[in-house]
């Protein structure tokens, strides 16, 4: 017998036997843990979705305040003479 023979005759066998027994809530529970996951998930999301907003409007005012794309104002003015 080959290998995968005998794997598919155990599972026959398992699948011919009685089957496990679960819990009649079962599929409560797993409602109400999907739900719960799922409020995550949407809590989660909106959590970084108003991180990354803040994040823009803060980087929004500073670049407004502080205007890096101009040059910043020569400490000195240039020689007279060197026209």
């Amino acid at each position: 017998m080959s290998r995968s023979s005998r794997r598919e005759d155990e599972v026959r066998r398992m699948l011919d036997g009685r089957h496990p027994q679960v819990p009649a809530d079962l599929a409560q529970r797993a409602t109400e843990r999907g739900g719960r996951l799922l409020h995550r998930r949407r809590f989660a999301r909106r959590l970084v979705l108003l991180v990354a907003f803040a994040a823009v409007v803060a980087f929004t005012v500073w670049a407004l305040k502080a205007q890096p794309w101009q040059l910043p104002p020569t400490e000195t003015t240039p020689s007279l003479d060197s026209w």
